[in-house]
């Protein structure tokens, strides 16, 4: 999963490194705020790439003494600040841009520049966008498209597929306000469509934090999961009981596991210690990205009032 959420990421900064260029151009051309607050947009689409990048290069890193459970997390702090970003840099100065251009308006020149402008935009945002659903749609299995962006343990992915189709909403939102101002001649339209653009970057970077946020804290694995360790447990005869199973990940794919147990009372030390090798093998075997399984052996009591 994290090669394909490299190369989405690596298309998706080509493509708004190079949109960015040309829509400053045109934006210097025409004197276009609307076509101004999408160059922005697309710049800061650039910068959020590169920290992504840099996200997935961080979490790559192997355990040491102090981060014993390795550096998984960090690509969840860097899609953290690129909501942030988005919100802050991307929605704040659009909407900025916007209510300058409403109480200042200026008339739009050689309007065509723009039109050209966005449209090759709209090409190559368009195929960032199929690029990155595509990936989307191959990492999100049998789940619908909502609930696997609220499952999802990765969001690498879907930070750029909502970057991508605020993208190609701004897009449609400047052309429809380049075309307003210059057929009607209500210099405002520009402004407004700015403002819109703003509030479309403010509202992806809000839903970004919120699906990103449970995961920086520490979210437990999907209950798939959960109940498989479950079952898996309960199938074991020595067990009489299982307490708790409490996952976290640590990253999108490293899990950390926590299992209490209460086994029969019958069996030796050893056979606990010999069935507590066998539960780990089969947990890690049947869930390869549970990398770390802790199991304590106690008794069923009310300390566990949660059976999950």
């Amino acid at each position: 999963m994290a090669s394909g959420s490299k190369l989405v990421i690596i298309a998706a900064l080509i493509g708004n490194a190079l949109i960015s260029i040309t829509k400053f151009v045109a934006a210097s051309i025409t004197g276009s705020s609307a076509m101004m607050s999408e160059g922005i947009h697309s710049l800061v689409d650039t910068g959020n790439q590169v920290l992504l990048l840099y996200g997935l290069k961080r979490a790559a890193k192997p355990p040491d003494a102090d981060f014993p459970f390795g550096y998984g997390k960090e690509i969840y702090f860097w899609c953290f600040i690129v909501a942030i970003l988005i919100f802050a840099l991307g929605g704040g100065i659009s909407i900025y841009e916007g209510i300058g251009h409403i109480q200042h308006p200026e008339p739009i020149s050689n309007p065509m520049v723009n039109y050209i402008v966005l449209g090759l935009a709209m090409i190559f945002e368009g195929a960032a966008w199929y690029f990155a659903f595509r990936e989307f749609n191959r990492v999100k299995g049998r789940w619908g498209y909502l609930e696997a962006i609220q499952r999802a343990k990765d969001p690498s992915i879907f930070v750029v597929l909502f970057e991508d189709s605020a993208a190609m909403l701004g897009l449609m939102v400047a052309f429809i306000g380049v075309l307003l101002t210059q057929t009607t001649g209500i210099l405002v339209f520009d402004g407004i469509a700015s403002v819109i653009i703003g509030l479309i970057l403010v509202g992806t970077a809000v839903w970004l934090a919120h699906e990103t946020k449970g995961l920086l804290i520490g979210e437990s694995a999907n209950q798939s999961v959960i109940r498989g360790i479950r079952d898996t447990l309960e199938a074991k005869s020595n067990i009489e009981h299982v307490n708790e199973v409490l996952t976290m990940h640590m990253g999108p794919d490293f899990i950390l596991a926590n299992i209490s147990v209460d086994f029969a009372d019958a069996i030796s030390a050893r056979q606990v210690e010999t069935d507590i090798a066998a539960i780990d093998r089969t947990i890690k075997q049947k869930y390869p990205q549970i990398k770390r399984v802790f199991l304590e052996a106690e008794k069923r009591g009310n300390k566990y009032p949660h059976n999950s």
